[in-house]
């Protein structure tokens, strides 16, 4: 083993590691680790006092879950809701008090800022930090959920940091950390998981509209369109007459080309709705009206 000491390293970078190892025991300090019953370890933010947030969609069970808190300690939690379409889960358990942790401001954050993602898995703390590659206006999830932003991050997200906090180069919460398509991690952003937040606080969960069809991309007399592929009889759709075979072709008057644009339709606010859906059946152009219903809970 030498014995030439480690050259010393720039004082410039040296204040650039002291500052990254500072904000990663910022985020820490609010993140927990989550464990269910597959064993696998993911990561949760704390929300508030009792309150702890975590992607939905790595959530694959809704019971048998722990905590490993920053301070080490194994708590009992419970799933209090879950919102698909923005990909927040709910959860509550004894957390007791948190240190305060800032949100950033949502015009603050632009492409090429500094970005960190702070995980906890059954080791410890997990930190890595990148660019925000991309910072645009409001967009819809594959699932159909509203995001107030779209932040890419410029980082290789750890499996598990998914659920994980996001904050920015003065330690301000940016959102939740999770990989999103094609393998680029993305941040649901702090203002929408806010949002969706309060809404399971009020009602236990997301709803979303729904009006009873399975559909698929298809061209039809010279357009794009969704058929029918399958269709529940006691669904508005079902209730409206609508066929297995029948094209879907546009939405109160707009095209619609993709099952996705459908999801985007049916938010939250679409439920009590009318909508008119124009339709081909046997080469004819129909219009069918109908009352956007509530999907029932999972």
């Amino acid at each position: 083993m030498s014995d030439v000491p480690s050259p010393a390293l720039p004082l410039g970078l040296t204040a650039f590691s002291d500052r990254l190892a500072s904000l990663g025991a910022l985020g820490a300090a609010r993140t927990v680790a989550v464990h269910g019953r597959d064993g696998r370890a993911r990561s949760g933010l704390l929300w508030a006092e009792g309150l702890v947030v975590t992607a939905e969609e790595a959530l694959e069970r809704d019971d048998e879950l722990t905590l490993t808190l920053p301070d080490g300690r194994e708590v009992v939690a419970s799933l209090a809701g879950r919102d698909p379409g923005t990909d927040v889960a709910l959860l509550r358990a004894e957390t007791g008090p948190l240190p305060p942790l800032d949100p950033a401001p949502a015009g603050a954050l632009a492409a090429g800022h500094l970005v960190l993602a702070v995980g906890r898995d059954e080791h410890g703390p997990l930190v890595d930090f990148g660019a925000a590659a991309q910072v645009a206006g409001p967009w819809r999830s594959m699932r159909g959920g509203r995001l107030e932003r779209r932040i890419q991050l410029g980082l290789r997200l750890d499996p598990a940091c998914e659920g994980g906090a996001v904050l920015d180069h003065a330690g301000r919460l940016v959102g939740m950390a999770v990989p999103g398509p094609r393998r680029r991690a993305l941040a649901i952003p702090a203002e929408t998981i806010a949002r969706s937040v309060e809404h399971i606080q009020r009602h236990g969960r997301v709803a979303r509209g729904y009006i009873g069809l399975a559909l698929q991309p298809v061209r039809a007399e010279g357009m794009r369109g969704l058929i029918v592929v399958g269709i529940d009889p006691k669904s508005p759709a079902g209730e409206a007459g609508l066929l297995l075979g029948d094209v879907l072709a546009g939405w109160d008057g707009a095209p619609l080309g993709s099952v996705r644009e459908m999801l985007a339709r049916l938010d939250p606010e679409s439920i009590g709705t009318e909508v008119a859906l124009d339709l081909i059946r046997g080469g004819e152009k129909r219009r069918v009206t109908l009352r956007i219903g509530e999907r029932a809970a999972a």
